[in-house]
């Protein structure tokens, strides 16, 4: 059986170079390569959400991989596809990198200037390894378990729209429904998740930014396990610790989570920093949440336009949820979202903050009543993003929400 090789090379010279030498392999498959990390990432999940069996059996990532660094790149792979062998092309060739690479999950490492017999020796072993570790696990889907978690960001347009309130019930949401869901506090200095849930908490995402390698009993001592059975992991009490946790540390926590969890919910705040962008950039879904109000929408188009800039995430790849819509405003869902360019979802959550009131006070925002038009139509949205497991046993939720959303606008347009 050819062994299926993938190149994750940004450069057009070493592409060359590195998928010339690979189809000279004996029994090498090389697919089409992969320019940037994101295509990587996504390539992956694609094939994994078709097969395991459909994943290549050695990924070689080149050094100058981009735009997240080829280290943290290496560990998300082997943390999110753990039959996938990495093999790593560097000019670093000391120990050093070497060790660094082995602890971030590479399987081998391969120097520059590329030769045809270490490349071989170093992709045969890796593939044999790669074989050897779906052999050993029987190809079965209870083990893998998937392609990973699906992550969620949830960032606010500007301050007040609702982002920590829409973050908090669409993971009660996929919680509920049987799904395995962390909730992260990555607003560092204003986060209010444990405001809204009456917690007390020791740890919070800062003990977890300096950690190199986080394990799952790290992982564990970090997590504070809520009544409803979310795990949270909150932003520091002290908010001027939230610089602690860089870019690449929240890729790390993110990655972690990502690992552990069929659903990571990230509450982003509203300030753009390196640890909420890093959370945006790595998300499945990203969600911005606005009000219908000039200032509001203005501030979205602004956020948006900001991480199309920075090369954060696209518009399109976006998607708006319009909060506190009443049918009698002037600026109606499908206005935002050609003002946006984002990617509009199809439940909006209606104005009715006295439905919300006492339990906001309480810090018992999780035991908002069922009947709540607001809780309804969060956890309709969190259907329609496919958090919410089908009660079929399916492996989506979609439907499901689908029909929550549905019956939620009959609801609201008979006057309900």
């Amino acid at each position: 059986m050819p062994t299926r090789i993938l190149p994750a090379v940004g450069d057009a010279d070493a592409v060359r170079s590195l998928t010339t030498l690979l189809s000279q392999l004996p029994d090498a498959e090389p697919v089409p390569p992969v320019t940037d990390s994101t295509q990587l990432v996504d390539t992956l999940a694609r094939l994994a959400a078709e097969s395991v069996d459909e994943l290549p059996e050695v990924v070689v990532v080149h050094e100058r991989i981009g735009p997240v660094p080829a280290l943290e790149l290496i560990r998300e792979v082997a943390l999110r596809f753990p039959a996938v062998g990495v093999v790593l092309v560097t000019s670093d060739a000391g120990p050093g990198l070497f060790a660094a690479a082995m602890d971030s999950g590479a399987r081998g490492l391969v120097t520059l200037p590329l030769g045809y017999e270490e490349l071989a020796m170093r992709v045969q072993a890796v593939a044999q390894w790669s074989v050897g570790v779906r052999r050993h696990l029987g190809h079965g889907s209870d083990v893998f378990g998937g392609v990973g978690g699906t992550v969620v960001t949830v960032s606010g347009a500007k301050g007040g729209t609702g982002a920590t309130l829409t973050a908090i019930q669409i993971a009660l949401a996929a919680q509920a429904s049987g799904r395995s869901t962390a909730l992260v506090d990555m607003d560092l200095q204003t986060g209010d998740i444990a405001s809204y849930l009456d917690i007390q908490f020791r740890r919070s995402v800062v003990d977890l930014a300096a950690i190199a390698d986080i394990s799952p009993r790290v992982l564990a001592d970090a997590v504070f396990r809520h009544d409803s059975g979310l795990a949270l992991l909150l932003a520091p009490g002290e908010g001027e610790r939230g610089e602690e946790v860089t870019d690449r540390a929240a890729r790390q926590i993110v990655s972690a989570l990502r690992s552990r969890y069929e659903v990571v919910v990230v509450d982003c705040g509203a300030q753009l920093g390196g640890a909420g962008a890093a959370a945006v950039e790595m998300a499945d879904t990203a969600l911005l949440v606005t009000t219908p109000d000039v200032v509001a929408v203005r501030a979205a188009k602004r956020t948006v336009r900001m991480w199309d800039r920075l090369q954060i995430r696209k518009a399109e790849e976006t998607t708006v949820v319009v909060n506190r819509h009443t049918r009698a405003t002037e600026i109606q869902p499908p206005l935002i979202q050609r003002i946006t360019g984002t990617a509009l979802a199809r439940t909006a959550v209606p104005a009715n903050f006295k439905e919300l009131q006492a339990a906001v006070d309480a810090g018992r925002i999780h035991e908002l009543d069922g009947k709540s038009t607001v809780k309804q139509a969060l956890w309709a949205l969190a259907g329609e993003l496919g958090l919410v497991k089908a009660a079929d046993g399916g492996r989506h939720g979609r439907a499901r929400g689908d029909r929550l959303a549905g019956g939620f606008r009959r609801r609201k347009e008979a006057g309900g």
